[in-house]
C-alpha cells in the first residue's frame, strides 16, 4: 500500500509537462486535499470523473476523525477541477453543491460488441427453465440476499432458477431454499454468463451510497438483449423509464409481480430486451461516448 502511494506521488510530481491530468475520483485516497494539492503540478489543469459516491466514504464515515478531516475533501477536488465528469444526476448535484465550475454528465458505458447483438433476445439457452440472473461482487451480494424470500417464491411458482455471477461460492449455502448456481466472475466469461440469463436484476436499497451508482449491471444486461428488473434508486429509475427496457420494483410484492410477469411473457421479454439493446447502441456504448469524452478533455486542456 505504501509503495502504491509513493508511486502515485511520484507520478504527480513528474506530470508538470502534461497538457491535462485525468483523475479518477481523487489522486490520493484518505489523504487530506491540502496534501494532495501540494503535489499537483502548477499550471496543469485536471479533469476528475465519478461513477460512485466516493464522497460518502468520508462524510458518512463511522469515524468522527475521518468526517472532520476528509468530509469535504471531494468537494475541494471538484472545485479545483477544470471539469467534473459525473455518471448520474446524484453525483452531478454534489458537484454543483461543491461549486464545480464545469460539470459534464457522461453515462457508464460498455463495449457493445462484447455482448453480441444477435444473442438470444430476452432469453438464455433454448431451455424450459428460465434464469433470473445477477452480476456483481461479494461486496454487493447482500442486495440479492435481501430478496431471498421473493426469489424463492418466484422460483417455486414458475420453475425458474437463479444464477449469480461474482458472488462468493458459499452464498449458495445461505440460500438453500433457492435453485441457485453461483459462478466466478472474470472479464473473459461475464458476457457469456449474462447471455444465459432470461432476466437481469439489480436490487438496491434507497441509501446515499446506492444513489450514486451508475447502473453498470443494467447496461450489461441491456447490451445482452435482456430485460431488467431494478429498484427505482438513483439512475436505475432514469434508465428503465427513459428507455422502456424493463420494470421497476419498490417492494417485495412488486418484485414478485415483475419477475413473474417477465418469466411468463416471452414476447414482453423480447420487446424489452430489444429496447435495452437499442439504448446501449445509441447511448450507453463506448463508440458513442468516447468521442464525446475526447471533446470534453480537449476543451478542458484548451480552456486553461
Amino acid at each position: 500500500m505504501l509503495g502504491a502511494y509513493l508511486r502515485r506521488m511520484r507520478a504527480l510530481c513528474e506530470s508538470g509537462s502534461f497538457d491535462l491530468l485525468w483523475i479518477e475520483k481523487e489522486a490520493l485516497p484518505y489523504l487530506p486535499y491540502g496534501f494532495e494539492s501540494l503535489l499537483m503540478p502548477r499550471g496543469v489543469p485536471y479533469v476528475v470523473d465519478y461513477d460512485d459516491a466516493v464522497f460518502h466514504n468520508y462524510d458518512k464515515s463511522d469515524f468522527g476523525l475521518v468526517r472532520a478531516v476528509l468530509g469535504h475533501k471531494i468537494d475541494s477536488v471538484m472545485v479545483g477541477a477544470s471539469t467534473v465528469i459525473c455518471g448520474n444526476d446524484y453525483l452531478a448535484a454534489r458537484a454543483r453543491q461543491a461549486g464545480a465550475s464545469r460539470i459534464e454528465h457522461v453515462p457508464t458505458v460498455v463495449d457493445s460488441g462484447r455482448y453480441g447483438e444477435n444473442a438470444n433476445v430476452g432469453g438464455g439457452d433454448d431451455k424450459a427453465v428460465p434464469v433470473i440472473g445477477w452480476i456483481g461482487s461479494p461486496s454487493t451480494e447482500r442486495y440479492v440476499l435481501d430478496l431471498q424470500s421473493v426469489l424463492a417464491s418466484v422460483c417455486e411458482g414458475t420453475g425458474a432458477r437463479l444464477m449469480l455471477v461474482g458472488a462468493r461460492p458459499e452464498f449458495a449455502q445461505r440460500c438453500e431454499s433457492l435453485p441457485i448456481e453461483v459462478v466466478p466472475w472474470s472479464e473473459d466469461t461475464e458476457a457469456d454468463y449474462i447471455a444465459r440469463f432470461d432476466i437481469g436484476i439489480m436490487p438496491l436499497p434507497d441509501e446515499p451510497w446506492e444513489r450514486g451508482k451508475c447502473g453498470y449491471k443494467l447496461i450489461q444486461y441491456m447490451a445482452s438483449n435482456k430485460p431488467v428488473v431494478a429498484s427505482p434508486v438513483g439512475v436505475n429509475k432514469q434508465i428503465v423509464r427513459e428507455w422502456d427496457c424493463g420494470l421497476l420494483a419498490s417492494d417485495d410484492a412488486q418484485w414478485r409481480e415483475a419477475l413473474t410477469l417477465l418469466i411468463t411473457n416471452e414476447s414482453l421479454r423480447r420487446r424489452l430486451g430489444h429496447q435495452g439493446r437499442y439504448a446501449v447502441e445509441t447511448h450507453y456504448s463506448t463508440c458513442v461516448q468516447v468521442p464525446r469524452i475526447a471533446r470534453i478533455l480537449r476543451a478542458a486542456a484548451n480552456a486553461h
